[in-house]
């Protein structure tokens, strides 16, 4: 508490001496907040611990610099922010803290405060994959859920079917300069790719993994392989642009075949 208190006493402090710090707002900070969340994910993505004790030290700074301002206007302080967390996670688990039954947090946070949607409480700009992951999770904690991956696989398979149907009676057309059409096929298409996304994400829900970390690792594997085969082509005196499916096929198989197992 130490470290935290002198942290604290510092951003009070600069709130006095520092024009900068003086001027700011809840509002003007937003982007700041923002952008040291990414700054974080930055880092624990990359493994550094270095790099993440810093980030982590700059989200810290963030907090209490809103803290402070909230202490100002006589709205809540640091430490009641603190002391709120305590109070939350505490509650969140019964088992440990109150001698009672171990519950699914959505069910308690449901019965606590029932919503008049299953996306209240949703940031606005959570990307899209995390949304629908929450947003099944909640519907989870209202019962609406499968028991296992088994029938999530099952609904996968049925929206693929779907939107192959839908490709064999509207083919993807598009303009003379390539666009897209939008119209009312190109709507349904995209309804029917957007359920068998949704049930894709649910799928990975249930087997226990992130959705967004999934296609974060797949894109990742991506971006590798496809510069190992620029690299292949570029030492075999190979242009890649003009190649046939067949032998840019070989390039892919020949990497991926490179790579440990």
């Amino acid at each position: 508490m130490s470290a935290f208190d002198d942290a604290l006493a510092l951003m009070r402090d600069l709130r006095t001496r520092c024009e900068w710090d003086a001027a700011q707002t809840h509002q003007s900070l937003r982007p700041y907040l923002v952008e040291e969340a990414h700054e974080t994910d930055d880092a624990l993505r990359s493994g550094d611990d270095r790099a993440l004790r810093e980030e982590l030290g700059d989200l810290l700074l963030q907090v209490l610099f809103h803290g402070v301002i909230a202490e100002e206007r006589g709205a809540f302080t640091a430490h009641d922010i603190a002391a709120g967390m305590v109070a939350k996670m505490k509650a969140r688990h019964p088992h440990l803290y109150a001698g009672g039954e171990k519950q699914a947090w959505e069910t308690m946070k449901a019965a606590k405060a029932p919503r008049t949607s299953v996306a209240d409480g949703l940031p606005v700009e959570l990307p899209a994959l995390h949304r629908a992951h929450r947003l099944q999770d909640r519907a989870g904690g209202m019962g609406f859920d499968w028991p296992d991956v088994h029938g999530p696989a099952a609904k996968v398979r049925e929206e693929l079917d779907e939107v192959e149907a839908e490709l064999a009676a509207t083919p993807a057309r598009g303009e003379p300069d390539g666009a897209p059409v939008y119209d009312a096929q190109h709507a349904r298409l995209e309804a029917e790719l957007g359920d068998l996304l949704f049930a894709v994400v649910n799928l990975c829900r249930k087997a226990g993994v992130h959705a967004a970390l999934a296609l974060e690792r797949a894109n990742g594997k991506f971006v590798g392989r496809l510069d190992r085969v620029s690299a292949l082509a570029q030492a075999r005196g190979i242009a890649l642009q003009g190649q046939t499916l067949e032998q840019l096929d070989e390039l892919w198989n020949a990497v991926k075949a490179d790579e440990p197992r």
